[in-house]
């Protein structure tokens, strides 16, 4: 097993060695996202760039089976519902597929992934928290992946929180996508020549699910805590999922009406990824302190950390709904 130096570079010059082919290979294939109204862009851009990460991510997986410590069945997991989830958006990324299509196969790869862990200590309460937690990030970072830089940016630092709790293959997996997400974001930002396309936004989400499974290990303080490095996308998205429900909009349809997405048109793109990227360096501050607290301390970090993204968001959303009604007048 190489040190960590080598282990980080060497997914860092993978990921970026094959986010240059994938940047290629959309450009000789024509798989161009279109500027739109429903789109925060104003360029045609190649899409894919997230078929590196998953790349990085399954020689991660390779190598760690030859560790005396491989857990093997959640690896095995790990790798084949990395693939359903990568597959069926690499797919979409060629020619779009019904909705429907897409969430039967993330079911069967949440599925998969909630058997994995399960094999690690038979607690149906975290494979259930698993399965769920995987559909909403694969979903999550689908819906967030909309500026330059910020799903594989949130998805870096996620993963820095994970590999600083984790240990054994949790912490190789957590390193492998933290490297691989820094090898991706010079195609992506400041300025995107490659997006990370549904092969590798859903792909971030899934490795998000299974990396706060592994590290937590089943701890109930830990299953609570390790949500918070998660917090600022799951607060847009799901604030912004639920206001559209709420006005009857067709909320599976694709739009700029996330707080990130209204503020981007405003304030820019790379001050926005950076502003959601100190929110959560600060969750993950948050994380790491409160890790060896007790219940009921951590119930309250993370019901604190919620609150404050909540009213964030909230305040964020007020100032820039008058400019978004503007526009749309």
């Amino acid at each position: 097993m190489p040190g960590w130096s080598a282990w980080l570079l060497l997914h860092f010059g993978l990921a970026a060695a094959l986010t240059w082919g994938a940047r290629r290979y959309a450009l000789c294939r024509r798989l161009l996202d279109e500027p739109g109204e429903r789109r925060s862009h104003t360029v045609a851009t190649p899409r894919g760039g997230g078929i590196a990460i998953v790349a990085c991510l399954l020689v991660a997986a390779a190598v760690a089976w030859t560790r005396p410590d491989a857990i093997s069945p959640f690896l095995v997991a790990f790798a084949v519902g990395l693939v359903l989830v990568a597959g069926i958006g690499w797919w979409d990324d060629h020619r779009p597929l019904s909705p429907a299509l897409r969430f039967v196969v993330q079911n069967i790869a949440a599925l998969v992934l909630a058997w994995g862990i399960y094999q690690i200590d038979s607690n149906p309460w975290l494979a259930g928290l698993t399965f769920a937690l995987t559909l909403v990030l694969v979903n999550v970072w689908n819906f967030m992946d909309g500026i330059n830089g910020l799903a594989a940016s949130q998805a870096a630092i996620a993963a820095l929180a994970y590999a600083m709790v984790g240990s054994g293959v949790g912490t190789l997996l957590a390193t492998a996508l933290l490297a691989a997400c820094l090898g991706f974001l010079p195609f992506n930002y400041p300025r995107a020549r490659i997006f990370l396309g549904d092969v590798g936004s859903g792909a971030l989400g899934y490795a998000l699910a299974a990396l706060w499974a592994i590290s937590s290990g089943g701890r109930e303080i830990s299953m609570l805590i390790f949500l918070l490095p998660l917090t600022i996308l799951l607060v847009d998205a799901g604030f912004t999922l639920a206001t559209r429900m709420l006005a009857g909009e067709r909320w599976w349809t694709p739009h700029i009406t996330h707080v990130y997405q209204l503020a981007a048109k405003r304030y820019g793109h790379t001050a926005i990824t950076c502003a959601y990227g100190a929110l959560s360096l600060i969750t993950l501050m948050m994380m790491l302190i409160s890790s060896r607290s007790s219940m009921y301390t951590a119930v309250l970090t993370l019901a604190a950390g919620y609150a404050a993204a909540g009213g964030i968001w909230l305040g964020v959303r007020r100032r820039m709904e008058p400019n978004k009604r503007a526009d749309d007048a």
